[in-house]
């Protein structure tokens, strides 16, 4: 087994995003689902890099770093050559954590005195400016994800954000270096660490400016960012011989027959417009959290309903809501029981589901997508062809030997249309 990239994604949709970038650069990929307890040998046959999905977004910082650093040794047993620390393109996080205290618990096992940070992922109007990040045309704190359920994101100044997660120095990798070259990059890199600076924050603009920073990290042993850093990181490997250049974009066949469905749980702008759309075409089922609070009658009544439509065409079943309504549900429940009901729901959903004979299944919102695939039991994720920017077709191993086709989609990814696109 001879692992040239290691990842270490802090929800599932993103790691399948970045699984995804991976593939369509040419490395051969495979995404674990959580850290490894059994053999996997197969999984990893002929594999190039390696994503180990974990549900640590959104837990309290001491469970995401104990968890980031039991994949980190298995990725160094593994004897990868590089070390990717892979979070959300919006930066997701509180001003406790996550991203900070698990990069600064990676660096310290690893030995590491400086390392990066870029989420920018320009495909998906994710961009950095003078250390702000931008979505679309807009501040980030401007944008759907300042009313996040879990990690609302107020500020846009990453160096900001980032310092206030952080035990040690934040600096900026201007615009202007990274127009400049790797050279110029790695010049950066250098005068901030002299200066003390242990993270630096990477503007960056289009995929142009990702390629040269990909280029640019090429000798540290640890980077961090959204998917998008992964542009530039298989040319480094191909430039020393260990990775060879391949006609296709290295995706495995996720067409596979039997019933559709999606689930959503994600109540970000993107999700609700992509419920909206669907609902409007397709057979819909709406959940509610305080209903669900009450037992297991609305997911006994959704299964029932779900049996007299599948088949046919696909259908949606959804807990996602908008801001005034989550807030609502918050406020009654408590944010994290409510979080945990639409969870436990959507995974007992998608069981019943693939007993139904669904085997292709859509789902939206990193952690309701973490509920689901753990759930299922599935243990690896086989990278396929894209849908979306961020959001290809994956086929499950694991889950009782059943073949299953899943798009993992982050809540702020895809088109309106994207739910029924996926299945065109």
């Amino acid at each position: 087994m001879a692992i040239l990239l290691g990842a270490i994604a802090d929800d599932f949709t993103g790691a399948t995003d970045l699984a995804n970038t991976l593939v369509r650069q040419g490395m051969r990929t495979v995404q674990l689902i959580d850290v490894p307890t059994g053999p996997i040998d197969a999984a990893l046959e002929d594999v190039d890099a390696v994503v180990i999905a974990l549900k640590s977004r959104t837990i309290p910082a001491a469970d995401a770093v104990s968890r980031s650093l039991a994949a980190l040794a298995w990725l160094q047993t593994a004897g990868v050559r590089q070390v990717l620390f892979k979070y959300c393109s919006t930066f997701d996080s509180t001003p406790q954590g996550n991203i900070g205290p698990v990069a600064e618990a990676l660096m310290t096992a690893m030995g590491v005195d400086f390392t990066i940070y870029c989420p920018a992922f320009p495909e998906n109007g994710r961009t950095i400016f003078k250390g702000y990040l931008f979505v679309g045309d807009g501040l980030l704190s401007e944008s759907g994800m300042r009313d996040h359920p879990l990690t609302p994101m107020t500020d846009a100044n990453l160096v900001r954000v980032l310092a206030a997660q952080t035990t040690r120095p934040v600096g900026l990798v201007p615009l202007s270096a990274v127009l400049a070259g790797p050279s110029a990059i790695r010049s950066e890199f250098g005068r901030l660490e002299l200066s003390g600076t242990a993270h630096a924050v990477v503007d960056a603009v289009t995929d142009s400016h990702l390629h040269r920073l990909g280029e640019a990290v090429a000798g540290l042993k640890l980077i961090t960012g959204g998917s998008g850093l992964a542009l530039g990181l298989p040319a480094n490997f191909r430039r020393q011989g260990l990775l060879p250049e391949r006609g296709d974009d290295a995706a495995v066949s996720a067409d596979l027959p039997g019933a559709t469905a999606v689930l959503s749980g994600s109540c970000s702008v993107a999700t609700l417009a992509q419920n909206a759309h669907m609902r409007a075409r397709r057979p819909f089922f709406q959940l509610d959290p305080l209903a669900l609070a009450e037992g297991d009658a609305q997911i006994v009544a959704a299964l029932d309903w779900a049996a007299g439509h599948l088949g046919r065409e696909p259908i949606l079943i959804s807990a996602s809501a908008a801001p005034e309504a989550v807030r609502a549900a918050q406020d009654k429940l408590g944010r994290e029981r409510a979080g945990a009901l639409v969870e436990q729901a959507l995974a007992r959903i998608a069981r019943g589901l693939v007993e139904r004979g669904v085997r292709r299944l859509v789902v939206a919102g990193g952690e309701s997508s973490g509920a689901v695939v753990q759930a299922l039991g599935v243990t690896a994720l086989g990278i396929g062809k894209q849908i979306d920017p961020g959001v290809p077709w994956t086929v499950a191993s694991g889950g009782g030997g059943l073949s299953l086709a899943l798009a993992l989609k982050s809540g702020n990814f895809g088109g309106e249309d994207f739910f029924l696109r996926a299945f065109a």
